[in-house]
């Protein structure tokens, strides 16, 4: 898989991938790891046609689906290197890169999808991204990603003591361990194109996401019960490398913007249906959907804020989000 990945990497840097362009037109390469179907993919889709129209065929968007290019982690790595020029990755793999991101990591720290976007559309949502520039990363935006639940193969979950013994894949997020660690569950980090395989032979019990994730990847045809505690609102978030960032001109990142912002508007709208379907989808597969009582999860965890008193940068961030209106 190395020397995949560093295959890739040769070929893009040999190609000179990033940013490329020609006599009359630019070319902005975006990698990411889901599928086609996918609400996000569809958005990037528009963001393409968007951003064709508005720069009238001098900005072009080159999209690669379904880790064609690497996982989330590796192609962050290549945008830090100048050798991809965008990319979306959920904010649970992007806190390893940019650290502040892993406050929206935290479980129930939203009061729901409204809460959410307020934070996110609002100061502290850009602030964070924001930050990422001094990791190479330059935030453009957060697609919805909805709520993620646990869903299991072997036994439901109806309460957190029910995931004691239970090896639940996360991805490679501290937050995201300490959380199933702190409801009584062994975390497994487990990068998400293994995943249906690793559920299939037993190498995990479990996994946690959205409906539509769990719907697209088939990973109900493993698992066939999904417990909605709605544990995270984990966002995914849109990145260009800041190397192709400041190669635009300033019109160039104007035309970007604009494009960014339509595709937010398009795949929040997308993903209320998509998360609707995903459900009545997963239930006609015989997927038992179980509806627990949340406060059981929250209450078992309530303290996980409390790690970061020390911290007063992130304990100062928990407290403005939980403040938002």
């Amino acid at each position: 898989m190395r020397f995949k990945y560093f295959s890739i990497i040769l070929i893009l840097v040999f190609c000179n991938n990033s940013c490329s362009e020609s006599e009359n037109f630019k070319t902005l390469r975006l990698g990411h790891g889901l599928d086609v179907s996918h609400s996000v993919h569809k958005a990037m889709v528009k963001m393409g046609e968007d951003l064709e129209a508005l720069s009238d065929g001098k900005l072009k968007l080159e999209i690669y689906p379904s880790q064609q290019l690497g996982t989330e982690r590796q192609c962050l790595e290549l945008l830090q290197i100048g050798s991809l020029d965008m990319t979306k990755v959920s904010v649970g793999v992007l806190e390893n890169f940019a650290p502040k991101m892993k406050v929206l990591g935290l479980p129930f720290l939203f009061r729901g999808r409204e809460h959410a976007f307020s934070v996110l559309d609002g100061s502290i949502g850009q602030q964070l991204l924001n930050d990422g520039e001094q990791y190479w990363l330059k935030g453009l935006g957060y697609y919805d990603a909805g709520s993620r639940s646990f869903y299991t193969k072997n036994k439901p979950v109806n309460a957190p003591e029910d995931l004691k013994g239970q090896k639940i894949r996360v991805m490679e997020s501290v937050t995201a361990m300490d959380m199933v660690r702190g409801l009584g569950g062994s975390p497994t980090p487990i990068s998400w194109g293994e995943l249906y395989t690793a559920l299939q032979q037993g190498v995990v019990d479990g996994a946690e996401n959205n409906p539509p994730s769990f719907y697209l990847s088939r990973h109900y045809e493993v698992c066939k019960y999904y417990t909605l505690d709605e544990h995270t609102v984990l966002p995914d978030v849109l990145l260009a490398g800041t190397q192709t960032w400041e190669k635009l001109t300033q019109e160039e990142q104007g035309w970007l913007k604009e494009a960014v912002e339509k595709s937010v508007v398009y795949q929040r709208e997308l993903w209320l249906e998509a998360e609707n379907e995903a459900l009545e989808a997963v239930k006609k597969a015989g997927v038992e959907i179980i509806r627990p009582d949340k406060t059981l999860f929250a209450d078992k965890i309530k303290d996980s804020f409390d790690k970061y008193k020390d911290d007063e940068v992130m304990y100062q961030l928990i407290k403005e989000i939980q403040a938002t209106e």
